[in-house]
């Protein structure tokens, strides 16, 4: 005799008469991994705490009401309000059709009367673990997009900045938000072609649809069309269920795949055909599946120099850059650096709940002056550190710790030849620079007190 395997599922019945329990045990054990059962509501909010049953069995009338329903609808709200994806089947004595229409309205999925006939018990809990998974397929998705549409909105309130370089950036966003076309953004790492992105995304007719952030430099080669392009069950040993991609996932909305110049040649190539074609098909399956977003690529890599060296397919170039947005580095927006700083003090004050802290006029100068080759994301950890550390409400320019490299090309104390205010900016800085920003040790060598040091730091703008 052949043993029938049994449901992976979880059942909960839930009635006051012992016998109905029993027999909906003995029989349901036989088909279902696993049941339990209780003769007394009052243990449900615990039980579902405890655990995530796939079909619930409810008694519609316990003892202290025995035929009006009033206690099942009350338990119904009861579990519906801890788990909105709960599947109930009411279950009664009482052959009452307008009882069963309004289990229904309450949000009960069905009605079975007692005594059941067992065929039709177990025919109907499979139909309901179909609808189970569906209602946490929706559940799962609302939530998704909920988080999705959240993020999307959370990193920064506005892109800032006043120089030319920027307003000129600001006025190319404006312009292409409003249409769907394809949007490549070029800059190097750190100066917050993610942001550009999600601007574009709130500016535009998809706004209230989801934005999908892809680092595909993250991706590996064999994850892949997994991962863009999602899969079946089955389809390699962990896809243990179907999962919809990253494109379909971003269906209706914008998907944004940042380091696009990281692909390898064969990814560009599946990469081509999904962009042109406008479908998608997960692994495991023949079935294609359009897909309607909003295309927006980056990178920090020449693509231009890469398509002449063959290592970036010139035909996925031209498909993603219908608009191209060059982003300028730090250091070509000098104007911008103070606003930027202001904007992370108050971030990282409130953070860390410090009270609010000023840039010292000489700190600003000193800020403008760095090369910042990490760019705004090296300024806003240059800020956070500083507000962690920093002494005082007025951070000075010993208050940030820059790498020598950015004083490469200062000069030294012979090319400050005999100009007297020059040989002593540079004298200052080399001493507080060789004891890392003490202003106590560097004043002590130079033989001055702190306060005459700070009117000097502030004089030179160090």
């Amino acid at each position: 005799m052949l043993l029938m395997e049994k449901i992976e599922a979880k059942i909960l019945v839930v009635d006051d008469d012992q016998d109905v329990l029993l027999a909906a045990k003995l029989f349901l054990k036989q088909h279902i991994k696993i049941v339990h059962t209780e003769p007394d509501p009052g243990n449900i909010p615990t039980l579902l705490q405890n655990e995530n049953y796939d079909v619930i069995l409810l008694d519609m009338n316990f003892s202290r009401d025995a035929t009006s329903g009033k206690e099942g609808f009350h338990w119904l709200n009861v579990i519906l309000g801890i788990d909105p994806a709960a599947v109930v089947i009411f279950i009664t004595g009482y052959g009452d059709i307008e009882l069963a229409v309004q289990g229904i309205k309450e949000g009960a999925t069905n009605f079975l009367l007692k005594p059941w006939d067992n065929k039709k018990l177990l025919a109907e809990i499979q139909a309901n673990l179909k609808l189970r998974e569906s209602k946490k397929e929706l559940e799962d998705l609302r939530t998704k997009k909920k988080i999705l549409l959240t993020n999307a909105n959370e990193p920064y309130e506005d892109l800032i900045g006043q120089s030319p370089a920027m307003l000129k950036v600001l006025a190319t966003v404006s312009k292409v938000a409003v249409t769907d076309a394809n949007v490549l953004i070029l800059g190097e790492n750190g100066t917050g072609k993610e942001l550009i992105a999600r601007a574009i995304h709130r500016a535009s007719l998809r706004s209230k649809e989801v934005f999908v952030s892809v680092d595909l430099g993250a991706i590996s080669e064999t994850l892949f069309e997994s991962e863009l392009f999602g899969f079946k069950k089955g389809a390699f040993t962990d896809a243990k269920e179907d999962r919809a991609g990253r494109f379909e996932a971003a269906s209706k909305g914008t998907i944004f795949l940042d380091e696009i110049g990281n692909l390898s040649f064969p990814l560009q190539s599946k990469l081509l055909s999904v962009l042109q074609n406008r479908k998608v098909v997960r692994l495991g399956t023949n079935r294609e599946i359009p897909i309607d977003v909003r295309l927006i690529c980056a990178t920090n890599m020449p693509l231009y120099q890469m398509v002449n060296d063959s290592k970036f397919r010139q035909d996925l170039l031209y498909r993603i850059n219908t608009v191209e947005i060059q982003i300028p580095p730090l250091r070509e927006r000098i104007e911008d650096i103070p606003l930027l700083a202001e904007h992370f003090l108050t971030v990282f004050c409130k953070k860390y709940k410090m009270p609010f802290k000023r840039l010292a006029p000489a700190t600003v100068k000193r800020l403008e002056k760095h090369p910042w080759p990490g760019n705004i994301r090296e300024l806003e950890h240059a800020v956070e550190r500083a507000v962690i550390l920093g002494e005082g409400t007025i951070l000075q320019p010993h208050d940030f710790f820059f790498n020598q490299s950015d004083d490469d090309k200062e000069p030294d104390l012979q090319s400050a030849g005999y100009n007297l205010e020059e040989t002593e900016k540079l004298l200052v800085r080399k001493v507080i620079d060789k004891h890392g920003g003490n202003i106590s040790k560097a004043a002590r060598e130079l033989g001055l007190t702190r306060a005459s040091l700070y009117r000097r730091i502030e004089k030179y703008g160090l």
